[in-house]
This record gives structure tokens, C-alpha cells and sequence, in this order.
């Protein structure tokens, strides 16, 4: 990944049902510094490397809503991204709002039922940092959509999705502008029949068996163990509260 521009992820954060703890189990996992925000923010956490902004944290915004990652969308204009995904056959979440002068947000699901957020910068752009153990690395939508997909995505955001491969499996990544910006993967029948489409987040790991087993010594799950890809080595973690989210050790 690279610093985001309009159209690829920029920033992830976690809706937790416990951010105490969430901040405990992440800054022990990740090395990450927690900076937290005043009362006027929600108590909103940015999770930092070395000060760098890798990821942030707040509280559940509805009784009953489940503790998440949620990847969100660099834009340029929040407004006309909502006019959008409506025509597109989205559903609008949260309109358009300004997070005091930090930039601008809304939310959506896609129509297979994925939600997803952009974020259009003030004083933050979103993530400082990629790519390096602790930093996001890789953006992953997981549907049975494929081809709904591919012209919501393509009609919002002007991406092109591509026909790739990982390993012996079928890969759809996700190009824009040329770039490859994030991927897709198509559930099929093996996959649990109430599993929603999502988006998947992948932090980068030194080592992937390690960083799996000592999440599940601070009190998290090990949901698919380590495996090996042409990319690399990842595993997929549920922490304490519910969330979930994947690592990755790329390859040397």
C-alpha cells in the first residue's frame, strides 16, 4: 500500500464493546501507543507507531451492534460518494457529517450487505503508516456478490477488478488508476451459510505463528490458523471482545 489518495483505503478502525480492554489486547499485540481523545470526541483512540496514526478506536455507537473493524475509503467528496452509492444500489448508513475540522464521513452498506465507510481529510488524512509489523497492509472485500461487486465498487469508486489468483484459488484484486489497491474473495458453499459479506483488514506481522499464539495468550481466538500463500503467511484472530481481523507475514 501506499499514502492514500482518492478511491483506496486510508484508515481502519474498531467499534468495540470494551475499548479498555480492546487498547489493552492491540497495544500488546501491535506495539501500538494509545492517544486518546477528549470528551468532545467520544473518547476516540488513535492507536500510533513510533507516533505515527496506524489505527483508531471508539465505543459501540448503538446498544446491540457487535464490536468491528470497519475499512473506510479515501475521497475527495463525501456528498457526491453518498449520491453514489445510492444510485448504486447502496444503502446510506450515516450521511455525510464533519468530524469537527479532522475531515468529513459517512458510512454505507454495498448491496451484498458489506459495510464500509469514506473518510474525506481535514487535519487528518487517515493512516501514517503501512506496511511495516503493526500497520495495515492489505484491504479485503468478502462477498458472494463477485459481479455485483465489481460494478458497485467500479461505478462508486471507478475501480477495476481483475481476475488474479492465490495460489491454486481464484483472486478478484482491485485496481485503480493501475494501482492495485485491494482485494476480493468469493464465499462459496464451504463458507458458513450466516456469514455476511464484509471487509476483511490484514495487519502486517514478523511472524505470523507467534503473533497468532500470543493473541490467543492475551485472551483472543485463533478463528483460522496460520497458512502459507504465494504473498505469505496469515491467520485470521477474533480479539476478546468479538472483533475480527487477520495478520499477515510477508514474504522475505
Amino acid at each position: 500500500m501506499t499514502d492514500p489518495m482518492p478511491g483506496v483505503p486510508n484508515w481502519v478502525d474498531l467499534g468495540t464493546a470494551d475499548l479498555a480492554d480492546a487498547t489493552r489486547f492491540y497495544s500488546l499485540l501491535f506495539g501500538w501507543e494509545a492517544d486518546v481523545s477528549g470528551e468532545e470526541y467520544g473518547h476516540y483512540t488513535t492507536y500510533r507507531l513510533d507516533g505515527r496514526a496506524a489505527a483508531g478506536a471508539g465505543p459501540l455507537a448503538g446498544i446491540g451492534q457487535p464490536t468491528a473493524w470497519s475499512t473506510y475509503i479515501s475521497t475527495d467528496d463525501a456528498d457526491a460518494v453518498t449520491e453514489r452509492v445510492a444510485a448504486a444500489g447502496g444503502k446510506v448508513l450515516v450521511p455525510p457529517f464533519d468530524v469537527m475540522y479532522q475531515g468529513r464521513m459517512a458510512a454505507f452498506l454495498d448491496p451484498a450487505g458489506a459495510p464500509f465507510s469514506v473518510w474525506q481529510p481535514g487535519t487528518m488524512k487517515g493512516a501514517d503508516v503501512f506496511d511495516i509489523p503493526g500497520a495495515l497492509t492489505w484491504n479485503e472485500l468478502v462477498t458472494r456478490d463477485i459481479e455485483g461487486s465489481a460494478a458497485f465498487y467500479g461505478t462508486v469508486f471507478g475501480w477495476v477488478a481483475r481476475e488474479s489468483a492465490m495460489g491454486e484459488l481464484p483472486y478478484i484484486v482491485w485496481e485503480h488508476h493501475g494501482e492495485t489497491i485491494a482485494g476480493m474473495l468469493g464465499m462459496d458453499d464451504n463458507w458458513p451459510q450466516d456469514l455476511p459479506a464484509h471487509w476483511m483488514i490484514y495487519f502486517a506481522v514478523i511472524d505470523c505463528d507467534d503473533s497468532a499464539a500470543y493473541a490467543q495468550s492475551l485472551g483472543g481466538r485463533v478463528i483460522h490458523p496460520p497458512t502459507t500463500l504465494p504473498i505469505g503467511r496469515y491467520a485470521v484472530l477474533e480479539d476478546p471482545q468479538g472483533g475480527v481481523f487477520a495478520i499477515l507475514q510477508g514474504q522475505a
